[in-house]
């Protein structure tokens, strides 16, 4: 069971940004720039630390998300995609004229009590 899985389209993006940065890690923090969207950064340069939990792997690129987006989002399975357009952050997607953006539904009662056991 997964909490995090990615379209086709997003997972060629981010196939190509391996190729071009190496190790990748998204991060979604709502905080300032593009808020509570999923960014990817080269691994080196996303500092992590205790207020960030790991959610699950993307083609072999971990999700991390702050812990207070996450009391928001923890009932939520999410689905990472692109759309057209620059976001205002320093994703590496930027460049290339689309952004991620995330796509959730409420967790069905197996999957709540899997990810949110009581």
């Amino acid at each position: 069971m997964k909490r995090v899985e990615i379209t086709e389209r997003a997972e060629a993006i981010v196939k190509q940004l391996k190729e071009k940065h190496g190790k990748l890690i998204f991060h979604q923090s709502g905080g300032c720039c593009d808020g509570s969207a999923p960014m990817i950064f080269e691994k080196e340069d996303m500092y992590l630390d205790e207020s960030d939990i790991h959610l699950g792997d993307v083609v072999n690129v971990p999700f991390y998300m702050n812990q207070d987006q996450f009391e928001y989002w923890k009932h939520t399975h999410l689905t990472i995609d692109i759309t057209e357009g620059r976001g205002a952050s320093f994703s590496l997607e930027i460049p290339l004229g689309i952004r991620f953006i995330i796509h959730s539904r409420i967790l069905t009662r197996e999957e709540d009590a899997f990810f949110n056991p009581k």
